[in-house]
């Protein structure tokens, strides 16, 4: 008798010595909130060591989330998977370490081929939170898919994942699988789920570079070329005057030249197209000269950024000095006041708008250069 009354508080004092080590390794911003709740039951607080990651998103919910009948459940004994599921709660989750717990657990995939393959991406305990968020948002941005992917990326090689840039990867990646949308037409390279991220980031930074031209300069050709194409010195001066005409001569010449959108919607720059005998020989930048009045060659690159031959920069000083600009008006626009075309920016984005039904702060229905410039 004795023996067996002398069992008991050693087992209380070990349950609660438990428990202690588990809350202590929640986050400490939410860590009084789940003691707060754990110390309303026994069975409530039972799952710090059953399920952290089930009690963390009853003591702090989502937004619009109220907990109180998956509470209730747990309280009344139903199962785990019970409470998990009226909690939205995914049981994959339930391999999570408390650390991995810094935010409110927004809604996540749980499909059956999810959870088969999330099981194979989990992540060690000190990267566990970022990687928990980054699968959230994933999902968000783009679909289970992936989710799964960057959580593979994060546990194969965090230092290659830049986190700052997967909104852009994630939108890229979801008018991958979008090929009729205007904004899936314009890529190069579509995302693949055994593509590497630091391939993915190029492929979107690329992609990128030809949606802001399309927003910069819309659809229409551009009719104010400044100056007259001409055959000079055996080369031939041919003018940039569309999206596709600037975004082929990028290609061929494997230059940074669609960046150039936002000078030429300016007014403070023109691009042209150097050949001779049809080739492409360099690509012209015709731009106002250290904020004087008069268009100059600022630059003149060969393919590849590569240096232009002496007889290029010859033929186009010839070709500039064949224009009487005594009368030259360029129409200079303030910088920030050519706004971004709306026909092209609702049109890139509307299906993915629908899609999602929601207007992010990063890609509002309003043209908004800056937010999307720095994606």
């Amino acid at each position: 008798m004795r023996s067996t009354l002398s069992r008991a508080p050693v087992r209380s004092s070990a349950r609660s010595d438990l428990l202690e080590r588990q809350f202590k390794r929640y986050c400490p911003h939410h860590q009084g909130a789940v003691r707060a709740l754990a110390s309303r039951h026994s069975r409530i607080a039972d799952l710090a060591l059953s399920f952290p990651t089930l009690l963390f998103a009853l003591a702090a919910p989502r937004h619009g989330f109220d907990p109180a009948w998956p509470i209730a459940r747990t309280i009344a004994g139903a199962r785990l998977a019970e409470v998990a599921a009226a909690a939205d709660v995914p049981m994959w989750l339930r391999r999570l370490p408390p650390e991995a717990l810094v935010r409110p657990i927004g809604r996540l995939p749980d499909s059956k081929p999810f959870r088969l393959q999330i099981a194979n991406h989990l992540p060690p305990r000190k990267l566990a939170p970022i990687w928990l968020g980054a699968v959230a948002d994933a999902a968000e941005l783009a679909d289970d898919a992936f989710a799964i992917w960057i959580a593979r990326e994060m546990v194969r090689d965090m230092r290659s994942v830049k986190l700052k840039r997967l909104r852009l990867v994630g939108l890229w990646a979801w008018f991958s699988g979008q090929p009729g949308t205007f904004a899936g037409s314009l890529m190069r390279k579509c995302w693949t789920p055994d593509i590497q991220f630091e391939a993915a980031l190029a492929a979107a930074d690329d992609w990128h570079d030809t949606i802001l031209l399309y927003v910069n300069l819309g659809r229409e050709p551009i009719t104010d070329l400044w100056l007259r194409p001409a055959h000079v010195c055996g080369y031939d001066f041919r003018p940039l005057v569309s999206v596709s005409e600037i975004a082929d001569e990028a290609l061929a010449m494997s230059n940074c030249v669609r960046r150039y959108g936002e000078d030429v919607a300016h007014n403070r720059s023109r691009l042209w197209s150097v050949r001779k005998d049809g080739q492409r020989a360099a690509t012209l930048d015709v731009a106002l000269c250290a904020g004087g009045p008069l268009p100059g060659v600022v630059q003149l690159k060969g393919a590849a950024n590569s240096k232009a031959p002496f007889e290029v920069w010859w033929a186009a000083r010839q070709w500039l000095n064949l224009h009487d600009l005594s009368r030259f008006d360029p129409k200079l626009k303030a910088w920030g006041s050519a706004n971004p075309d709306r026909a092209t920016w609702l049109a890139l984005w509307r299906p993915y708008w629908l899609a999602k039904r929601r207007f992010p702060e990063w890609l509002p229905l309003a043209p908004a250069l800056t937010p999307f410039k720095r994606l």
